[in-house]
């Protein structure tokens, strides 16, 4: 009986979310009127031909009531599949949607394709300023968690305001601030470097926290056991500590590298050709903003894809020992 039950109350909460899914499917086709798409010139002579009508709310809501239906079947049928084709027929729909909302836009695509290298090699300058400020952040970060486990006051306030300042003021100012303000006091530097330093120092002192996290996630018995062999601490933390706190470091780490390789986007105040810079320069020359910002666009989410994978690998690598 409590196993009928249960598989009642499955059952139950299958259609729900069937009943909810269609639902939000059809008030958001009602609400957008897609009677002037293609799925509405495709569905408009069905809907003529069953009721007569031509157009307005009773075909713009027959029109979402069928959408909805298909979006729930879509579903069923999704589900019959294997998990791994699910995944892949999943990202095939929605890139298909995503293309077909695209395509609504009226694109001139000679003009990207002609202006595609321009764009490239602005995306080879925002990888370059995000690699060596990942890396320069986490030179910093892993000096201010040390600093913050440390039973030093000086070292622990130093860290502390560090962290607390560059995570409680936005990103734009920092950039700004030592681009203008550091040649008040006589050092000038070009827009690249002062690029890097702003995002280094912003970015170290949020990925501070995740390295103090995962050095304090290593047990300390490792320490102790390390401690008992006769090892230096310099050693214990470089070759038993900090080994096994990747495995907690490099998920998030890599997280606030894609972010960060997104936010290079705001040097371009400074005049850098990064890519978003480059997108806004061409689009503006000809009135093309929207060619170029879509494009620059799918760069950078094919970027993120690219730095998924590594980050992916290297979970695997630092997470080998702990699979079963």
């Amino acid at each position: 009986m409590a196993a009928a039950a249960g598989a009642i109350g499955r059952l139950d909460q299958t259609w729900v979310l069937r009943l909810l899914l269609f639902l939000c499917v059809t008030v958001a086709a009602v609400t957008i009127d897609l009677s002037d798409t293609m799925a509405g010139r495709v569905l408009v002579p069905a809907v003529r031909m069953t009721t007569g009508a031509d157009g307005g709310p009773v075909a713009r809501l027959l029109i979402a009531v069928v959408l909805g239906a298909i979006a729930v079947g879509n579903v069923m049928v999704v589900r019959l599949l294997a998990f791994p084709w699910q995944v892949v027929v999943v990202w095939a729909e929605l890139l298909l949607l995503f293309l077909a909302f695209f395509a609504s836009f009226d694109l001139s695509y000679p003009f990207i394709w002609s202006r595609l290298i321009f764009l490239i090699q602005g995306a080879v300058t925002t990888v370059y300023i995000s690699l060596v400020s990942i890396f320069c952040a986490c030179v910093l970060a892993l000096m201010a968690a040390l600093a913050r486990l440390s039973r030093s006051g000086t070292a622990f306030g130093i860290a502390t305001f560090y962290t607390s300042f560059f995570r409680g003021t936005p990103l734009l100012l920092q950039v700004y601030l030592i681009y203008l303000g550091l040649p008040q006091i006589g050092l000038t530097l070009p827009a690249i470097p002062s690029g890097i330093i702003a995002l280094s120092l912003c970015y170290g002192a949020y990925m501070a926290e995740i390295f103090r996290a995962g050095i304090q996630g290593v047990p300390h018995g490792q320490r102790e056991a390390a401690r008992a062999l006769g090892i230096r601490e310099g050693l214990i933390m470089r070759k038993v500590v900090l080994p096994q706190a990747m495995r907690l470091i490099v998920p998030p780490v890599g997280n606030q590298f894609i972010a960060m390789l997104k936010d290079s986007s705001l040097v371009s105040v400074m005049g850098v050709w990064e890519l978003t810079f480059v997108a806004k320069a061409q689009g503006r020359a000809e009135f093309r903003n929207l060619e170029m910002l879509i494009t620059a666009a799918v760069i950078y989410w094919i970027l993120s894809i690219v730095f998924e994978i590594v980050q992916a690998r290297l979970e695997a690598y630092y997470g080998k020992g702990y699979k079963r």
